[in-house]
């Protein structure tokens, strides 16, 4: 029986999608190891494959796809096919963070923000003051949850340090792939 028309026009093989993007990965396509690890980190029973989706992570990380960085370090923070270190985590997270990825910004925001709670008085200051940066950068991008966060730590800062903190997330400039 023929095909109806709409899977004519959309329904090209999905092991074909996989052999090209399997091909474009192997030839050193960022986007397409990108997509490997998305496949393989988000596939379901005997499809997902950790260690897999962080092969292909890294591979495109390598070459500054930020997404991909910002993936890799999430699988480190969490051990997800990697032994996890949140040292190499942080490295990602930043490499991502500076290329304006939402989500890198918010995790750094998050790391910060729990430094501030545990660190000397000192410390604290600083590690607050780089939370409320981080967060108001992942803000202005419309990242869930960081408006909630931003007035929450608004209202545990000084004025100076709340000035501070949009002083840094203003002088932030987006790099280029790292």
């Amino acid at each position: 029986m023929d095909r109806p028309w709409y899977q004519k026009l959309f329904g090209r093989s999905q092991s074909h999608n996989l052999e090209s993007t399997q091909a474009k990965a192997n030839e050193g396509d960022a986007g397409a190891q990108f997509s490997l690890g998305l496949k393989y980190a988000s596939g379901e029973g005997a499809d997902q494959d950790y260690v897999q989706a962080a092969q292909w992570y890294l591979k495109a990380a390598d070459q500054g796809h930020g997404l991909a960085q910002f993936n890799l370090g999430t699988m480190y923070s969490e051990g997800q096919g990697l032994v996890r270190d949140d040292a190499t985590a942080l490295t990602w997270f930043h490499k991502a963070a500076r290329q304006g990825d939402a989500g890198a910004q918010f995790s750094l925001g998050m790391r910060h923000y729990r430094a501030s709670l545990w660190g000397p008085t000192k410390d604290s200051l600083e590690a607050r003051t780089e939370a409320y940066k981080w967060f108001c950068l992942a803000l202005a991008q419309g990242y869930m949850g960081s408006a909630s966060i931003c007035e929450s730590l608004n209202l545990s800062m000084t004025h100076e340090e709340v000035a501070d903190g949009n002083r840094r997330a203003a002088a932030f400039v987006v790099a280029g792939p790292a």
